[in-house]
């Protein structure tokens, strides 16, 4: 019985030498002799993993004081040893917190309003300048408010106000190691401020990409992200001290 082969050679050259046949697509939408070109939804898929990234790194942020609320409050109930007495007393004394606190809450809520506005305005240059390449478009001068430096002086003070709290405390006798109540107050508001410092670390980044004429996409994506931790910031700060204030 006679066989027939079941595969037949093919021979086109056009696939293999790509003049005059179908060129397989390129992922960087260029030729091999010249550099691709970004694709329109860059910036889009830059800032979604952008905030992805600050969602995991605020996580375990989140969880952190969440371990120092459970702690607060479990430690205001529990009764220690007095080597004095051999009984169990209940040694936790409810501490005033001082005035500045509040004068300082307002100070973070503001400069989270100057953040925000600080990172619309950059998201709107980034807009205008992807629609600059559109013949048709057209856009006048826009002003540059100093929404960021404005932003970054009230981060200070903030710190400095918390400071000068701390300073008032201990004017009062209530130092790290006074009270389990004292203990708590610096720790949360110490690991507050600690955690803010990298917001303004990220702010004077944000800054040094602008001196060195860095890309508008790269320095709004950059305010876009500390922006929003910024924000994080400000509530956490708010919980921090109706805790604080209310269950003392």
């Amino acid at each position: 019985m006679a066989s027939f082969p079941t595969t037949v050679p093919v021979d086109d050259s056009r696939i293999s030498s790509g003049d005059d046949g179908i060129r397989p697509p390129s992922r960087d939408g260029g030729d091999d002799d010249r550099p691709g070109r970004e694709l329109p939804g860059g910036y889009n898929t830059r800032l979604r993993r952008a905030r992805l990234g600050l969602l995991v790194a605020v996580t375990p942020i989140l969880m952190l004081f969440v371990s120092f609320t459970s702690a607060y409050i479990v430690r205001q109930g529990l009764p220690t040893l007095d080597p004095a007495t051999n009984m169990l007393v209940r040694d936790w004394i409810p501490l005033k917190l001082p005035t500045l606190l509040f004068l300082n809450t307002c100070i973070l809520l503001l400069s989270s309003v100057t953040m925000e506005l600080a990172r619309r305005h950059l998201n709107g240059e980034a807009a205008r300048a992807h629609a600059k390449s559109i013949p048709s478009v057209t856009f006048g001068a826009e002003k540059k408010p100093a929404w960021l430096a404005l932003t970054l002086v009230l981060g200070l003070g903030f710190l400095f106000g918390q400071w000068l709290a701390w300073r008032q405390l201990a004017s009062r006798g209530f130092y790290v190691s006074t009270t389990p109540s004292s203990s708590f107050l610096y720790l949360l508001t110490g690991a507050h401020a600690l955690h803010l410092l990298g917001a303004i670390f990220a702010l004077c980044v944000a800054s040094i990409l602008a001196l060195l004429h860095r890309s508008l996409d790269t320095r709004s994506i950059v305010v876009d992200v500390t922006s929003w931790y910024w924000h994080f910031m400000a509530l956490l700060w708010v919980y921090i001290l109706c805790l604080l204030e209310l269950a003392r």
